[in-house]
């Protein structure tokens, strides 16, 4: 017996009949978990319908989106309203889906809610406990895997932007068994032999199972505990881990995480050079205006003609001196008068005026005789007249 063969096509279009012929393909209901959804721009929404065990691709053209209750997301259990066919170009087979109802969210999302919120009310995520980012670092730690574009994409952005940056790879798992806790030890061994001044932890987009290394409380707890600080970049800008809420700051790619832990050198330098500029003039209008000061300064009297505030001291020196020789001749010549009218007055009074007149003073022993019962016969006495004194015996 001989086999005429048939192309790929063909065959395709022979399975895709043989589809079509079933009738409880045509119209079948089927639940799962939703994952690696993508709603194109065209209105298409393209995603995967999956269980415990199993898996089968799904698309919802933009004539039956319009109809659904619910924004479809990674993680929601839902049942789904549709035709199983083949993809003749790719030799595929998928559902075609004409409705879909939410069941409720999967198990996985259900324990991303529950940790997330229990690690908040810890305070894990406050802001208060974020570190800074350093600014010029040296080394750059990258925790991702060792094969793949995220590495590739770190190293291409950071040394464009800065040739002269480290960049130190402790290579780990980043989806499947174990990767969590190898994941968390990387950390820690960053930590202990501080091995880099910042690290980056990264991986490409993907499901939610395919991210949950990130959500487990191990990795998270391990973030919290770096001294080093640490920019989490894991999957998509759409994609949130616990990893992003626990990290110092979020990338929403790994090149962006690139851009955020190292600075662009050429930036740097234009920046300097305006600083630079800035200092120079800053520099020159300062010369500038000591200079005019200067020069102010030299037209001014005090240089053009040092002697004139000299003399016009010596002016006003001689001014005090005249009013003090002034003041103090009349005050003197008001104390003359003044004393002069005193001795007046005491010459007038004065015993010895009396005397020019042919009296004398009679003493005894110094004192004043004032009686001739003070005297006793053969008493010595001094006699005192105007122009001398004389003894005198009473007999």
């Amino acid at each position: 017996m001989t086999y005429n063969p048939i192309s790929v096509t063909e065959l395709n279009n022979y399975i895709k009949g043989k589809f079509q012929e079933d009738e409880y393909l045509n119209n079948v209901l089927v639940k799962g978990e939703i994952s690696n959804f993508k709603h194109h721009y065209t209105g298409h929404m393209y995603f995967t319908l999956k269980d415990e065990n199993s898996l089968i691709k799904c698309v919802m053209f933009k004539t039956y989106t319009p109809h659904l209750e619910f924004v479809p997301k990674d993680g929601m259990k839902v049942m789904v309203l549709g035709t199983v066919s083949v993809f003749e170009r790719d030799g595929v087979y998928q559902i075609y889906a004409k409705a879909m109802k939410q069941e409720g969210v999967g198990d996985l999302h259900a324990e991303y809610e529950k940790l997330k919120a229990k690690l908040e009310a810890e305070g894990l995520f406050d802001k208060t406990h974020k570190k800074p980012i350093p600014f010029m670092p040296k080394c750059i730690g990258v925790l991702t895997s060792n094969t793949g574009a995220v590495i590739r994409d770190i190293i291409n952005v950071s040394t464009r932007r800065n040739p002269n940056v480290h960049i130190r790879l402790l290579p780990v798992p980043v989806q499947g068994q174990g990767a969590a806790e190898k994941i968390a030890k990387a950390i820690e061994t960053m930590n202990e032999e501080n091995l880099a001044d910042v690290l980056i932890l990264a991986r490409g987009g993907g499901s939610l199972e395919d991210l949950w290394p990130f959500n487990e409380e191990i990795v998270a707890r391990a973030i919290y505990a770096s001294k080093l600080p640490i920019i989490s970049a894991v999957g998509h800008e759409t994609d949130f881990t616990i990893a992003d809420f626990t990290a110092d700051l979020r990338a929403p790619t790994p090149s962006a995480a690139a851009e955020l832990a190292v600075p662009n050198i050429e930036d740097l330098v234009l920046k300097l050079n305006g600083y630079e500029n800035r200092f120079q003039n800053a520099l020159r209008k300062k010369v500038e205006l000591m200079k005019l000061r200067y020069e102010k300064c030299m037209k001014s009297s005090a240089f053009t003609n040092p002697m004139q505030k000299v003399n016009e001291n010596y002016m006003l020196l001689d001014k005090q001196i005249k009013r003090m020789e002034n003041s103090i001749k009349l005050t003197l010549k008001e104390k003359k008068t003044y004393m002069v009218e005193w001795i007046s007055k005491l010459d007038t009074l004065s015993p010895l005026k009396t005397l020019t007149r042919g009296y004398c003073i009679p003493t005894k022993e110094g004192k004043t005789i004032h009686s001739s019962k003070n005297l006793q016969k053969g008493d010595l006495i001094n006699l005192r007249f105007i122009d001398g004194e004389k003894e005198a015996k009473m007999i």
